[in-house]
């Protein structure tokens, strides 16, 4: 058992210290590259671009790029998007007129020297039917016009493409190949499927969670009633461990130290974000995955009298003490599982091998890892949001760009983010990428919802006069806000606390406060123990 709770205790700290803003896509990740007020000529919406391409006839890589602030709108279906020789500019910044007249073809030029407006207006002086301008870093830039330009008359499409898109580009052309790209924008849909599958997810996680933690600490209160009535010399008391339970209890202490060493790892995996490192935090995580899923299989399996058994009888193992015939049955399942999912991890489907891992930690965390009050919840929640608002925000004017939305989207290590969050792909989105949340925005919100079900449950309070429902009913409208600024926010990315904190916690307080409850809930977070005669008795209603 203390195995399993320092294992807890590990598996928190990884789960949660790289909580991640939610991104639809990597497409979806475009940065100002200028503050520019919109004007005639120059009012474009940014949207990303689709650039298929075609080396000597063949199907070749699909590239994504931003349209610019000027020029007309892109097609937005790929049927109505003609196909177009690419042409090298000459010379390569176009800030000066070409070399060869063009004949309708698309330019590609290189980003510098003079404004973008200047290189489009040359382009189309050459006649040429688009210009594709390279980036000079791997990210994706807007394209804005000069403060200085007034009214911009521009007639053809402006992309820009980032830096590998344009040197293979470049590649090819120079090797004597034919390049013929399609510029089009699809538009994508205001909802998708994904979104509302995610949201089901980390609600359902939260509820079966809570569910869990408070039968399991209704458990224990009868427990301890039965020793009460009995008068046992072998019952103590101990705040914050309830015995034999195996439950680990936050302080106020650890709720601060918790959020400093996140912050401590956020920036060791953004300095030391590479391929080796992201093969650790993915060692990591299957660990952490093997014991949830064990955990929660062994705990489902034992509802059922064919496994009661198996589950009640033990053996001794070394270094982990007594474990029971049906978690040895059970373990090596859970090793093959997550050991398949770490060699296949980049394959389409890998994503659901890494919720069901994911899922089932996230579950566990919950089961052993408790807020005793409210108190600790409003610390924890509290550094958590301040957390989130500046490392996705104000981590901007220190290290030149969001640390969190970095890491999230695993930078220079070779996967698409870390491994530490639910995902599922947009089914309906023709820029496909990913619906994801961070493990740290369904457990710390978890953790006070589930204390709330654990309050109600031991102090006898119904659904409706309780505070579950009204803490359960909060996350769901804070994740469904999240989704709504997501949206509203040009796909940027968008800390998922920094909206359900306020709803959360700002629930419980103002509830407790008007029933008159804030004190009890604050300091002792559970019932008074009844006298030695009284015994316990569950609530009927539940």
């Amino acid at each position: 058992m203390e195995i399993r709770k320092l294992g807890a205790v590990i598996y928190l700290i990884v789960g949660v210290l790289a909580w991640t803003p939610w991104l639809c896509s990597a497409g979806d990740i475009v940065h100002h590259d200028d503050i520019s007020p919109k004007r005639p000529g120059c009012d474009n919406n940014f949207v990303l671009v689709k650039v298929p391409t075609w080396v000597d006839g063949i199907e070749d890589i699909e590239y994504v790029g931003v349209g610019a602030r000027f020029g007309p709108t892109l097609e937005s279906k790929e049927k109505h998007a003609s196909k177009t020789k690419l042409i090298l500019a000459d010379p390569p910044d176009l800030c000066s007129r070409p070399k060869t007249q063009l004949n309708r073809d698309v330019i590609l030029v290189h980003r510098g020297n003079c404004s973008f407006t200047t290189k489009a207006n040359i382009a189309e002086e050459a006649n040429a039917s688009a210009i594709l301008i390279i980036n000079n870093r791997t990210e994706l830039f807007k394209m804005v016009c000069e403060d200085k330009e007034s009214n911009v008359k521009i007639g053809i499409p402006a992309v820009m493409l980032p830096q590998d898109a344009g040197a293979s580009l470049k590649h090819y052309i120079r090797n004597s190949s034919t390049v013929s790209v399609q510029l089009y924008s699809p538009q994508r849909p205001l909802v998708d499927v994904a979104e509302v599958f995610l949201w089901l997810m980390a609600v359902g996680t939260i509820l079966g969670a809570s569910y869990w933690s408070a039968w399991s600490a209704r458990e224990v209160a009868i427990e301890q009633d039965k020793l009460l009535k009995d008068g046992s010399d072998d019952f103590q008391h101990t705040e914050g461990v309830l015995p034999s339970s195996g439950v680990v209890s936050i302080n106020t202490t650890s709720a601060i130290l918790f959020v400093v060493v996140a912050s401590c790892f956020l920036i060791m995996l953004y300095k030391l974000m590479s391929l080796w490192f992201m093969d650790v935090l993915v060692a990591l995580f299957c660990i952490g995955g093997i014991e949830g899923l064990q955990t929660c299989l062994v705990a489902l399996l034992s509802c059922f009298r064919w496994f009661q058994h198996a589950g009640d009888s033990y053996i001794k193992v070394p270094f982990f003490g007594a474990v029971s015939h049906l978690t040895l049955v059970v373990c090596p399942f859970c090793i093959a599982f997550a050991v398949v999912w770490a060699v296949y991890r980049r394959v389409s489907f890998a994503w659901i091998g890494q919720d069901i891992l994911g899922i089932a930690l996230i579950i566990t965390v919950l089961q052993i890892v408790h807020v005793p009050n409210l108190k600790v919840g409003t610390v924890l929640l509290s550094c958590a949001f301040l957390y989130d608002i500046f490392w996705v925000f104000v981590s901007k004017l220190w290290f030149k760009e969001s640390v969190m939305i970095v890491v999230a989207r695993g930078d220079k290590s070779g996967e698409d983010g870390i491994p530490m969050l639910l995902k599922i792909p947009r089914m309906f989105d023709p820029w496909g990428g990913y619906s994801i949340i961070g493990f740290g925005d369904i457990i710390l919100p978890g953790l006070l919802v589930a204390f709330a079900l654990r309050y109600d449950w031991l102090t006898k309070k119904s659904l409706r006069t309780g505070y579950f429902l009204w803490a359960m009913t909060a996350y769901g409208l804070g994740l469904l806000v999240t989704y709504v600024a997501l949206n509203m926010m040009d796909g940027h990315g968008q800390p998922a606390l920094l909206y359900i904190v306020p709803f959360t916690l700002g629930t419980f307080l103002t509830l407790g406060k008007k029933r008159g409850d804030l004190e009890a809930l604050w300091t002792r977070g559970a019932p008074e123990r009844p006298c030695p005669h009284v015994q316990f008795q569950p609530s009927q209603s539940q």
